[in-house]
């Protein structure tokens, strides 16, 4: 059975999966303001992964019998003043899900609760991925100059972006 600290650090991380999505959209937000839709594109499937990752959390509770609680949201970032910092921000927020990821495999540890366990391995794989994601876009803005056409071709670049299949 799992523990009543457990199922309520498990809804903490659904609510701030579904924040994390308020988060992605206010980038995505930004962008559109600078005309930058590659980049706006990059931040909207961010978005619609996180939303995806709540859900994840919301049937992972319903299906161990318990109840999910929906709490409201924190008001994100809606002010950059560059790319760079967006992707800044975005990294520190990546951080903030991974620690809490973290802090939620180990009370389950402790807990031996196996079936939250195996459920949150693919949260820490998928942070891996997120890490890098963000960190090799955050390097390539800082090589580049905002006005120089490479920044123009990576907006190009990241107008493909679709959502995964599986997420």
């Amino acid at each position: 059975m799992i523990s009543d600290k457990l199922l309520q650090k498990l809804n903490d991380q659904l609510n701030y999966e579904f924040y994390s999505a308020q988060v992605y959209l206010a980038m995505a937000g930004y962008c559109e303001e600078k005309s930058l839709p590659g980049f706006a594109n990059f931040f909207r499937v961010q978005a619609e992964e996180e939303r995806m990752h709540a859900m994840k959390f919301f049937d992972f509770i319903t299906s161990l019998g318990q109840r999910v609680n929906i709490t409201g949201f924190g008001t994100p970032k809606n002010d950059f003043v560059s790319m760079v910092e967006v992707f800044e921000v975005s990294i520190q927020h990546e951080k903030e899900v991974t620690a809490r990821i973290y802090e939620l495999s180990d009370i389950a540890l402790n807990d031996r609760e196996h079936a939250t366990m195996s459920f949150l391995k693919w949260f820490i794989d998928e942070q891996v991925e997120e890490m890098d994601l963000f960190d090799k876009h955050l390097q390539r803005l800082r090589r580049i100059n905002e006005d120089s056409s490479a920044f123009f071709m990576m907006d190009d670049e990241l107008a493909k972006r679709t959502l995964p299949q599986q997420v």
